[in-house]
């Protein structure tokens, strides 16, 4: 399949391409909504090109924004149908994308954003990424992860408590579904934080991604989070 998804890029001044990061955004949104997590991760990744694919549908519910499927989140079939059917779209993207810059696989990360979160587990988990970020996300199907054929990559699961419309529980629940699949996850719960993002997410996420790739990181730094 040829892909004609794209949207916004950043790619490192001076210095050859060494890792990809792409960014899934949420429902209703378009690319433009995560590249500015990019150019504050640039620091960390200095030679990583980070891209922010507009999703392939216009948004029924905000006719400006895109989406990667209808959404019901009260309806676990749909789920399963929308990652499914968009899957073949953003896995044509991102091989496209890996031969452009002529990076391999094993140096690819998927960050997500609530749907975008459910598109990089789905996508990711059956691939040979480097590394997985779902922020305000859950995973979709988590009953049929035996059947993905991908090498289990390092996942980091972001979630604020006060979420409202994706609740902070489905960060728990995607972690025990994990686990049992013998996926180990490490997660972060951001505390007074609704369906977004916070300073210490946004860290949390750019470090965890360094050292998923191997990159030394600034002295003083730290990534701790909780490990399931």
């Amino acid at each position: 399949m040829v892909s004609n998804l794209d949207g916004p890029r950043l790619t490192p001044k001076g210095r050859v391409p060494r890792q990809l990061v792409v960014f899934l955004h949420g429902y209703g949104a378009d690319g433009n909504d995560l590249i500015a997590v990019g150019q504050q991760w640039q620091v960390l990744l200095p030679d990583a090109v980070f891209i922010a694919p507009h999703a392939p549908e216009a948004c029924a519910q905000a006719p400006v924004g895109r989406q990667w499927f209808a959404l019901d989140l009260r309806n676990e079939q749909e789920l399963w149908r929308g990652v499914t059917g968009a899957m073949p779209k953003l896995n044509a993207f991102l091989d496209a994308e890996l031969a452009r810059y002529g990076v391999s696989e094993d140096r690819l990360a998927l960050v997500g954003f609530s749907q975008g979160t459910m598109m990089a587990l789905h996508a990711g988990l059956r691939r040979r990424v480097a590394a997985l970020v779902g922020y305000s996300g859950l995973l979709v199907g988590g009953e049929h992860l035996a059947q993905a054929q991908g090498k289990p990559s390092p996942i980091l699961l972001l979630h604020g408590d006060q979420d409202d419309l994706i609740p902070a529980e489905a960060l728990f629940v995607a972690a025990e579904q994990l686990a049992k699949a013998g996926i180990p996850c490490q997660w972060h719960l951001s505390f007074g934080i609704g369906h977004g993002i916070d300073a210490g997410g946004l860290m949390h996420g750019g470090l965890f991604l360094a050292q998923a790739f191997g990159i030394k990181l600034p002295e003083g730094f730290s990534g701790a989070t909780n490990v399931v």
